[in-house]
């Protein structure tokens, strides 16, 4: 076994290939444990989209020795909570507990790696339940633009379709399709654990190494990833289908989050949309630019921007949701104008002072708790390669330059490389607060939730 100790987190690789994350806190009785694999939506071929998120609903379908229903009643009796994510880049299963009752989280994560079960009859029952939470995802209008949009952008990459799948995929993924992917993928040696809180790490190690360490590795293929080819040119796509209000969406193509252009970024979209919790997802102060620009002047009813901290290049997306009265047309003209603004190097020292401020004080209260310190760490050990990324992210926020925001500003924004979207309503239909909608977009269609009781 191999390990390093930085910052307070200590490292180790059993035998069979899993990577152990601990980081004792010893603020509250409490302890999250995290599993994540490294297999998500990126990975999926034509035939087989949704498949990685259909697999994490499967899981919460028992095993011989946890069957359907006992876990969820278990943990909740202990006073914990349970659930999981599936992402682009991953599929991640948790348990925050008090910590002297995390012993079961370690051993309901050790055996559904090994036996979860698919039973025909439980597939098939899920695969209604995904269907249907695909259909409710298209009663919102930002859906079909994003998927649009998306698809647009990336016309190789496994990037170009959402998390949930395609409907036809659901429609007719069998269950043997699933079993391989689960047992292709829930393996020691393509999986990390990251345990967070009131624990001794020695203890906590052996007792990982007690459950996890006879678990054998499995021979992992080549990950199925298809690199994008370079843009040639401004792509657009227009959707038309009864809405309350046109959308604007804007994406350009970026770089993923270990190239050094990302921080310089994400330091822009803190500039120009406002600071936001750490990996997007938040809602522009009324003191950014855009908001200044769009919002106050009127434009847009509610806006949302940001960049994710993604394995492969994604995307750095503009939502806007237009106000009564004003068309497609001038809200692009008038975003054009800010992101051309930013191009042409009129942001100011005293911008980027107030939004690395507001940046750290966001990433700070974003990642307090012992549930998100467990994911991200985990999260960067994956799409990073090292999980310091995580804890040295502050350190970077703070050496990011005038002319760094500048420089990328210019690299980033060319016409070329960017996809437009437009939502074009062809009746005014009701229901929803479509400007909270769009403020979830980046992190909701990046990350699908199914809950522990599915």
């Amino acid at each position: 076994m191999t390990n390093s100790e930085t910052h307070s987190v200590s490292r180790h690789v059993l035998p069979n290939g899993l990577v152990v994350l601990l980081k004792e806190s010893h603020k509250a009785p409490v302890i999250s444990f995290w599993v994540l694999y490294r297999v998500g939506s990126r990975n999926e071929p034509s035939g087989k989209t949704g498949i990685s998120h259909w697999v994490e609903h499967m899981m919460f379908k028992g095993t011989p020795n946890f069957p359907a229903g006992v876990l969820d009643k278990a943990i909740d009796r202990e006073g914990g909570a349970w659930n999981a994510q599936t992402s682009l880049d991953y599929t991640a299963y948790y348990e925050t507990m008090p910590s002297d009752r995390i012993d079961l989280a370690l051993r309901a994560e050790a055996d559904r790696m090994i036996n979860a079960q698919f039973d025909p009859e439980e597939v098939e029952s899920e695969r209604t339940v995904i269907i249907s939470e695909r259909q409710g995802s298209e009663n919102s209008p930002s859906f079909w633009l994003g998927e649009e949009v998306q698809a647009a952008a990336f016309r190789v990459h496994g990037y170009h379709h959402e998390i949930i799948g395609d409907m036809t995929d659901l429609e007719t993924m069998t269950r043997d399709d699933l079993y391989t992917h689960y047992r292709t993928y829930y393996a020691p040696n393509n999986a990390i654990i990251s345990v967070v809180g009131d624990f001794e790490s020695a203890a906590m190690l052996r007792r990982i190494e007690e459950l996890y360490g006879s678990i054998p590795p499995a021979e992992l293929p080549k990950p199925f990833v298809r690199p994008e080819p370079p843009q040639q040119g401004e792509r657009r796509v227009r959707v038309e289908r009864p809405g309350p209000t046109p959308i604007l969406s804007m994406v350009y193509k970026v770089p993923g989050v270990t190239d050094p252009d990302w921080i310089k970024l994400f330091v822009l979209d803190s500039i120009l949309g406002g600071a936001s919790g750490f990996g997007g997802g938040g809602v522009g102060n009324k003191t950014s630019r855009l908001y200044q620009a769009l919002v106050k002047k009127e434009l847009v009813a509610g806006l949302s921007s940001g960049v994710y901290p993604s394995f492969d290049p994604f995307l750095y997306s503009f939502d806007l949701t237009l106000r009564d009265g004003r068309t497609l047309e001038e809200v692009e003209a008038a975003l054009n104008a800010e992101i051309e603004k930013a191009v042409n190097g009129e942001i100011t020292q005293a911008e980027l002072d107030k939004a690395r401020k507001q940046a750290r004080a966001l990433f700070a209260y974003s990642t307090e708790t012992v549930t998100n310190q467990a994911f991200w760490l985990a999260y960067f050990e994956h799409v990073a390669g090292n999980y310091e990324f995580f804890l040295t992210f502050e350190e970077r926020l703070q050496a990011v330059t005038l002319e760094d925001v500048h420089a990328v500003a210019r690299k980033y924004f060319r016409p070329q490389a960017r996809t437009v979207g437009w939502f074009v309503p062809t009746e005014i239909s009701g229901g929803g607060d479509y400007e909270d909608e769009l403020t979830d977009d980046l992190l909701g269609d990046i990350q699908e939730e199914a809950d522990d009781d599915e």
